[in-house]
């Protein structure tokens, strides 16, 4: 591979932005892959997916090249020629390389791979919190597969159209894709592709959306006539789902503290043809107390970790704090506790997460119903990426009973 200045100068911008500005990997690169008009397909694949990678191995790169954790201009130049030299790549013959020490960044390596947390690159406050949670072997495991970049998947907006005429029409755009057995409506991307440009996204036939993220509408059990409050919707990806689901025949209440995402999903819905959304901004307790006992089923798709979704976001690993677990576990006990009531008796609630720790999943549901003997747990789903290949995730469904 021969290195390009303005693909790389634009790579090293991007990361003072994301590890000095403290922005949002995805944000950045969105604004790097805007740069120049004139690159093709494999520029923009350059562009993002070095991005990604250098914040994905970060502390790793940074124990090889010596640079202590501080990103100046030239520590980030030092932290791509580890990348590059790792990957084989011939340096080439630019002043920010002279001198680039590429046996001592081989053999640094080598030497690190006994850590497991700057080998696999993590904090040490979160690998020792995911051992004690799951154990080392378990962890190790899911580590490595964490690591892993995420694929690119699609779910089928079956409000417009067939995963088979879907997979036709994005063919005619040489985007091609295979089925994944076990999920219903999911099509992976055979590789990366800007679909969100092509005749299919514009007429609403698809929700980029992650094959195990697609288990939760499902785990729901929705009916077309029912009456459904997706409790923290956000944008609404799973809303969406909610509301083919139900073939749009009943109602879809979809609340979130955040009035920005309602907006958003009030334009995905338009795109998707889901007419049967209505949202509502949580202003404060008395939004959720006026719903009380009004619904056939409820999605708590609560705020959580994320730990579940690192080879999405590699950059949140860096962003997380431990107070921030400890703080999120009070909210989601609160959230549980208040949005179940919402439920009519003889409804279905689903407490989701995209987290694996059993202490914001399991030990969540297991002390609600410690508390509330009038609901009972009907069944539960863990999701680990070592062992689905996908997004780690959490869901149990509970039912309200007399």
């Amino acid at each position: 591979m021969r290195l390009h200045r303005n693909l790389v100068f634009t790579v090293i911008d991007s990361l003072e932005d994301i590890f000095n500005e403290k922005e949002y990997a995805d944000k950045v690169v969105q604004k790097a892959l805007k740069k120049d008009a004139r690159w093709g397909a494999r520029d923009r694949k350059f562009v993002a997916e070095t991005i990604y990678e250098i914040v994905r191995w970060k502390r790793l790169y940074n124990e090889i090249a010596g640079t202590k954790d501080h990103y100046s201009r030239e520590n980030l130049w030092k932290v791509f020629a580890v990348w590059a030299v790792l990957r084989g790549i011939d340096l080439p013959d630019w002043k920010y390389f002279e001198g680039t020490p590429v046996r001592r960044i081989k053999g640094k390596f080598d030497e690190l791979q006994d850590n497991r947390a700057v080998s696999q690159s993590i904090p040490d406050w979160m690998d020792a919190l995911c051992v004690k949670e799951l154990g080392e072997k378990k962890w190790t495991k899911e580590l490595k597969a964490q690591n892993i970049p995420a694929s690119a998947i699609l779910r089928t907006n079956t409000l417009r159209g067939t995963k088979k005429q879907l997979q036709d029409l994005l063919a005619k755009d040489d985007i091609l894709t295979k089925p994944i057995k076990g999920y219903t409506q999911a099509l992976e991307l055979n590789e990366r592709k800007n679909v969100f440009k092509t005749a299919a996204f514009q007429s609403g036939l698809f929700e980029m959306q992650d094959a195990s993220s697609q288990l939760v509408a499902e785990f729901l059990e929705v009916e077309p006539g029912m009456r459904v409050v997706d409790t923290c919707a956000g944008a609404g990806g799973k809303t969406l789902h909610i509301a083919a689901l139900m073939e749009n025949k009943g109602s879809i209440i979809a609340t979130d503290i955040y009035g920005g995402k309602l907006v958003e999903l009030k334009k995905r819905a338009k795109r998707a043809g889901a007419f049967n959304i209505t949202t509502k901004k949580i202003e404060s307790t008395k939004t959720i107390k006026k719903l009380y006992n009004t619904a056939d089923r409820v999605l708590i798709d609560a705020p959580c970790s994320g730990i579940g979704v690192l080879k999405r976001n590699p950059d949140s690993k860096w962003k997380l704090q431990p107070e921030f677990i400890d703080n999120i576990k009070d909210i989601q006990k609160d959230i549980l506790e208040r949005y179940s009531k919402i439920v009519k008796v003889g409804g279905k609630v689903v407490y989701a997460t995209c987290s694996i720790l059993p202490s914001e999943n399991q030990e969540q549901v297991a002390r609600f119903l410690g508390l509330n003997q009038n609901f009972k747990l009907i069944k539960d789903k863990k999701i680990l990426a070592s062992e689905s290949g996908y997004d780690g995730f959490y869901m149990a469904l509970l039912e309200r009973i007399e």
